[in-house]
């Protein structure tokens, strides 16, 4: 009894047990906006919904430079000192804001070409690219004020903001879903976001006076030199993956056709769903430690916390998804997705060793190791767009997970060999 009341008082622990509460009501939001967008728009405009996502990734990871784990680094070493604290936030606000502004003038004007590069010459929707340019700045703003509170350490707080956005989203999804279908579910996608500005905002000036925080004299180069290395690293990361992602689905529409792009869309949804609790975990737990750690011992302490603790209950559950998979195909979609249920042992299989990997990738962020991070990323990306483009040929829709599967199976053991001296 002694020993769990003392891991009940372990942060994380905490941390885990409330990000919990956070994932569930995620997942179970999720279930119900995938269960709206099934019945209402089907496999086909579930693969348009892939596509814009893949797409708002790269422009939400331009407007906001890429900076997410470089703040929260220079938050977490500065946070005790006001000055420091200053610059940082002046510096990254003021640069997020000029280039939120210029984005959005471009995505105004470039709107019709989007729609076509995005949705083809069948579906126009060049207002989803117009109405996106005009949210884009509360959007990029409520990224930057999540980070903040990251930084500072306030991770519940971090989690509150995250359970009242999903609240947002679904009550949205489903709403415009119902009355406007396909273009409803796209916006449902880009909206949400932004709405969430105000209680980011209201969490992060309870912890620190955001307006006095941020002045154009403490505006400071050397600040953006520094967060220069994690912006090349986001933006190769989410830019490169994003359009990566986006043309093997316009890829399978190609050659498999519109609802088999439908099916891989459901299937990566399903994924998302159960590795929301590893990501969440990582960035607002693992990272900051990762972060933080100086030493070979304390970098050890990190992953071997991780693999402890973390992966076992990943493993079991999606044990547990892989043999009941056909209740939650039904469950989270309708019967028309049944075909997904082949996709589900490569998928999980690929999954497992991205969730073995991603702790390690961390380290290239937390370390600054930008050269390393750039080179095992495009890497991955070129395996991936490879692998799918041979193995969708040669074994259809499976493919693409076939190729997921052996692209991170390579990947963790290059990442393995890479960090071998500081791991073992």
């Amino acid at each position: 009894m002694s020993f769990l009341k003392t891991i009940k008082r372990t942060p994380l622990f905490k941390v885990a047990s409330l990000n919990s509460v956070s994932v569930i009501l995620k997942i179970a939001i999720g279930v119900i906006t995938s269960k709206v967008l099934a019945v209402f728009i089907g496999p086909s405009g579930l693969a348009l919904t892939g596509n814009l996502k893949n797409f708002l990734t790269s422009v939400e990871s331009v407007a906001t430079l890429g900076f997410q784990n470089g703040i929260v680094k220079y938050v977490v070493e500065a946070k005790n000192d006001d000055l420091a604290l200053k610059k940082i936030l002046s510096t990254v606000f003021i640069s997020l804001l000029v280039v939120s502004i210029v984005l959005s003038t471009l995505l105004f004007g470039f709107s019709h070409y989007l729609t076509l590069m995005i949705f083809g010459s069948s579906w126009n929707y060049s207002i989803v690219f117009k109405i996106l340019a005009l949210i884009l700045p509360w959007y990029a703003s409520t990224t930057y004020l999540i980070v903040i509170l990251n930084g500072l350490g306030k991770f519940q707080k971090v989690i509150y903001v995250n359970i009242l956005g999903n609240i947002i989203g679904l009550l949205f999804c489903i709403g415009a879903v119902y009355y406007l279908k396909t273009f409803g579910a796209l916006l449902s996608i880009i909206v949400p976001p932004s709405l969430l500005f105000f209680v980011a905002f209201y969490y992060v000036n309870k912890e620190i006076s955001f307006f006095e925080n941020i002045s154009q004299h403490s505006f400071d180069w050397k600040v953006l030199q520094n967060l220069s290395s994690y912006s090349l690293m986001a933006l190769v990361s989410s830019v490169f993956g994003s359009f990566v992602f986006l043309a093997i689905r316009n890829n399978i529409i190609k050659v498999l056709g519109l609802e088999s792009a439908g099916y891989w869309e459901a299937m990566t949804r399903i994924s998302n769903y159960y590795l929301m609790f590893i990501s969440t975990i990582l960035t607002v737990y693992f990272f900051p430690k990762l972060a933080f750690s100086s030493t070979k011992k304390a970098v050890q302490n990190v992953v071997k916390s991780y693999y402890s603790t973390v992966v076992p209950i990943y493993v079991l559950g999606v044990l547990i998804l892989f043999f009941l998979r056909g209740f939650f195909i039904q469950l989270f979609f309708t019967k028309a997705f049944l075909p997904v249920a082949d996709l589900f042992f490569w998928q999980l299989f690929g999954d497992t060793f991205k969730v073995a990997s991603l702790i390690l990738g961390y380290q290239f962020f937390a370390k600054k190791l930008t050269v390393a991070f750039i080179l095992t990323e495009l890497f991955s990306l070129l395996l991936m767009f490879s692998f799918s483009h041979f193995f969708i040929i040669n074994y259809g829709i499976v493919g693409v997970v076939m190729a997921h599967t052996l692209t991170y199976f390579i990947y963790l053991i290059v990442l393995l060999l890479y960090f071998r001296k500081s791991l073992f």
